[in-house]
């Protein structure tokens, strides 16, 4: 690990708490384990790998981490196939041929010499992050689609903050990016890249702490519209869905509710609604008939279902 690394960081959180509470401001609710994780980045040099089902707030903790670090959030979304033209930089070459037509009687290695310089350069997220003289966020999305060959390129960066580019040769970061990977658990990591990251694991939070993020990011939705929306979504998500509702999804849902019925959350608003938070039509037919089944026995009341019909499905 470089001095680097080690460089004090002006923005950075100075204990688990008080990074908990300016995550809190940038619209975060972090519990223990994601405060001490986002605290100890900081404290020790090393990117965050934050693992979880899809929509749990792995995306939303890199950007409430650049809002309250006051950082540029720059984002590489990872993909099958992506590469280091992609994720790193390439040369323009239709910039680099109109230079060389342009000057005819420049001889190559003169004519090399000058359109492999910055002008010629697209910068790509990584080198973007870190060549940046700004506080900067490198949010790192999805990792887990790229191959494993893509993994070595990134196992380069995270070592050292720096990577060799053969004809500017290597690049150092001016100043350490804040680096959050995320992933959906699609494929097994790499134990390399495992070992150079703090590893947070995120799943759905609990209804009181969801309900919680509804009122934080909804002010307008009352505390009983964000219960109702937190146990009937806990209850969405026991269903044998092929994408449970995300939290986002849950915050548009309160949005919704709020601009078509003034804040009510009866069982046929929720049915005819459900199209926010449920997206696949096998999902949204086998939710609607589950929050029309709780007419006798509202969702997370605590009063069970006489009819015993539409209930949540064993996983």
């Amino acid at each position: 690990m470089s001095e680097l690394a080690h460089a004090p960081v002006a923005e950075a959180f100075t204990d688990p708490a008080e990074a908990a509470a300016r995550l809190e401001e940038a619209g975060y609710l972090a519990d223990d384990a994601a405060s001490t994780v986002a605290y100890l980045a900081d404290a020790l040099g090393k990117p965050i790998l934050a693992e979880g089902p899809a929509g749990v707030g792995k995306t939303e903790l890199a950007r409430a981490a650049a809002i309250a670090r006051d950082a540029r959030l720059v984002r590489l979304q990872c993909y099958e196939g992506l590469d280091e033209a992609s994720a790193l930089y390439e040369w323009d070459y239709r910039k680099q041929l109109l230079a060389v037509q342009a000057q005819p009687d420049r001889d190559w290695d003169d004519a090399s010499a000058h359109i492999y310089g910055e002008a010629f350069l697209l910068e790509r997220p990584l080198l973007r992050a870190l060549r940046s003289d700004e506080p900067t966020v490198l949010l790192i999305d999805e990792v887990d689609k790229v191959d494993v060959d893509f993994e070595a390129l990134l196992l380069e960066i995270l070592d050292d903050y720096q990577v060799s580019v053969p004809e500017l040769g290597t690049v150092t970061a001016r100043r350490r990016p804040y680096v959050v990977l995320t992933s959906n658990r699609t494929r097994e990591l790499s134990e390399a890249l495992k070992r150079r990251c703090l590893y947070l694991s995120l799943d759905y939070p609990d209804p009181e702490r969801e309900a919680a993020i509804v009122r934080a990011r909804v002010p307008d939705a009352t505390a009983a519209l964000a219960d109702r929306l937190a146990a009937v979504v806990r209850s969405l998500r026991e269903l044998d869905l092929r994408k449970p509702p995300s939290i986002a999804e849950t915050i548009d849902w309160a949005r919704t509710l709020l601009a078509i019925a003034e804040g009510e959350a009866d069982p046929q608003r929720l049915a005819a609604t459900a199209g926010v938070v449920l997206k696949h039509d096998d999902d949204l037919e086998a939710g609607v008939a589950h929050l029309r089944g709780q007419s006798a026995s509202r969702v997370g009341d605590g009063t069970p279902n006489p009819r015993g019909v539409a209930g949540p499905r064993p996983r």
